[in-house]
């Protein structure tokens, strides 16, 4: 195997909102020496927003709105593996949850953070449903150990049931906050003290559990309870096994607090020692291996406007195997041209670097002026296609209108370009002409209206309309699909692509539209 391969680890952070994502990843960074003050995603104190939040509105509500993806080089202390660590901080906020869905396609492991006061939530539920689907194997950080949480045993218990997973701990807290004392490192067998330091990095001593010296560092009452847990801990779990981990059936938990930058050098030690390198692709043709030697990759995320100044877009490309080069002709699939990219760049956030090469796991940015669609593959020449990449059918419409004559020119290429993004999807009603947006979440339509106005100096304004769902039709019988079209002239709409779309404006309607056109397929997903 490929040394380059071998050292990749690709991964994305994901949770419930405000359980210590994008701080988490902040503090990798601050290991990976790409940062030297990690910044608080809230504070008023610290004026220094977190690195891989980089939009203005992410900014201003100190909330993720988009996958933001961030490598570095780290060497454990005392290994002789420089690892090449790619992460994906993925939005929280439901609204965003396509972004992460697609990001999930693109990496080979996760950590998912859980809140230690809120235990599993709604979206973290969800997100793991995701990785389960795809057998993504999970490490579990289990955050905020500093403020006060729920017993740790009920929280592996509930991590378990809600998760379908089993669990294993890999750390052990010593009481928790305000009489949090550390954390016992079983993996390594090593206890760590707290000090609570936001900035810095605290120091770590090697430590037998049964002597004496443990009762100096923590106190008898503590130093006991803490004997017992790891005896429970022992007896109730298996002992930890990488292939099980890796086969996705147990996911190692560690505890911390990722604020005060505690607990997570121990789980970034063990995450690049344990997690995956690169693993193979589905393709619809056949599985893709990363040690093969010609380059294919996908498009899993498009991102208009990362640099103000050029308003350019940029497509997101996950390389699957051989190895991409810069101003190498590829083969573009869909499309059937060939290609030559001569700036790609790696990201830290919104800096960016051009690159020479990139292997089977890095993240490369392409320069994108309108060829590039959300699940695009590149080739060197193969007719691959990779796939699992959809689009919802939206739950929420609104009319979107032009508020600014003079700028009618600036709001159309801002639709265009923020639509190819897959924020939202644009649907052109066939009847009276109205462009309608549809999005999963309410918080979509501000982040829409906020960006054309910053990013394309175009104002707009939302109307209300009334749908129940969009379902894109097709058919095999040309006159049903025809005389469909006919009768519901008024609720037919075209897509970005310009394929059919049914808006219903009720569940009566729609079911009563697939009772009376038999021949006709209704789809909920853009993917058929």
């Amino acid at each position: 195997m490929n040394q380059e391969i071998e050292r990749r680890r690709t991964f994305a952070i994901i949770s419930h909102p405000d359980a210590g994502k994008t701080t988490l990843t902040e503090k990798f960074l601050l290991f990976g020496g790409q940062i030297q003050v990690a910044g608080a995603v809230k504070s008023n104190k610290i004026k220094k927003t977190a690195t891989s939040d980089w939009m203005d509105i992410e900014k201003q509500r100190g909330i993720s709105v988009s996958t933001s993806v961030m490598e570095f080089d780290y060497t454990p202390a005392g290994g002789d593996i420089e690892y090449k660590v790619n992460i994906l901080d993925t939005p929280g906020h439901q609204d965003f949850a396509e972004d992460t869905y697609r990001t999930l396609t693109a990496v080979d492991s996760a950590i998912i953070v859980v809140d230690s006061a809120k235990g599993v939530e709604a979206q973290t539920r969800k997100l793991m449903n995701v990785c389960r689907m795809r057998n993504t194997p999970v490490i579990i950080f289990i955050n905020k150990m500093d403020r006060e949480g729920r017993d740790p045993f009920d929280l592996l218990d509930e991590l378990e049931q809600e998760l379908g997973i089993k669990v294993r701990p890999l750390s052990w807290p010593i009481n928790q906050g305000a009489k949090f004392k550390g954390v016992y490192n079983i993996y390594e067998q090593k206890l760590d003290l707290f000090t609570p330091d936001k900035q810095r990095v605290t120091e770590k001593v090697e430590i037998d559990i049964n002597s004496k010296e443990l009762d100096e560092k923590v106190g008898e009452r503590d130093a006991d309870k803490l004997r017992e847990d790891l005896e429970l801990v022992d007896g109730v779990y298996p002992e930890f096994d990488v292939e099980t981990y890796r086969s996705a059936e147990v996911a190692p938990v560690f505890f911390g607090s990722a604020l005060n930058n505690f607990g997570v050098q121990e789980l970034l030690n063990c995450f690049v020692e344990i997690a995956p390198s690169p693993r193979e692709t589905k393709a619809e043709e056949r599985m893709v291996k990363p040690d093969e030697p010609k380059f294919t990759g996908f498009i899993f995320k498009i991102t208009a406007n990362i640099d103000p100044n050029h308003r350019s877009c940029i497509a997101f490309c996950k390389v699957c195997s051989g190895k991409f080069q810069r101003n190498q002709p590829y083969l573009h699939v869909r499309q059937g041209k060939t290609l030559r990219f001569s700036s790609p760049t790696q990201f830290m956030a919104q800096r960016k670097s051009t690159i020479d090469e990139a292997w089977p796991g890095d993240i490369v940015g392409l320069p994108d002026n309108g060829i590039f669609k959300i699940g695009d593959t590149l080739t060197e020449g193969e007719k691959l296609h990779f796939r699992g990449l959809p689009s919802f059918s939206p739950e929420l419409f609104k009319y979107i209108e032009n508020d600014d004559p003079m700028k009618s020119k600036q709001l159309q290429k801002g639709i265009d370009q923020l639509m190819d993004e897959g924020v939202a999807q644009l649907f052109v009603n066939q009847f009276n002409g109205r462009k309608i947006i549809g999005t999963v979440g309410q918080l979509q339509f501000e982040v829409i209206q906020y960006r054309l106005e910053n990013e394309y100096n175009a104002k707009c304004r939302w109307e209300p309309v009334h749908l129940y769902k969009a379902c894109w039709i097709e058919s095999d019988n040309a006159a049903e699909l025809d005389n469909f079209k006919k009768r519901k002239y008024q609720y037919m709409a075209k897509d970005k692509d310009g394929r059919d779309v049914f808006l219903a404006d009720s569940s009566y309607v729609l079911s009563m539209a697939q009772q009376d056109f038999e021949n006709i397929k209704f789809h909920f997903t853009s993917e058929f």
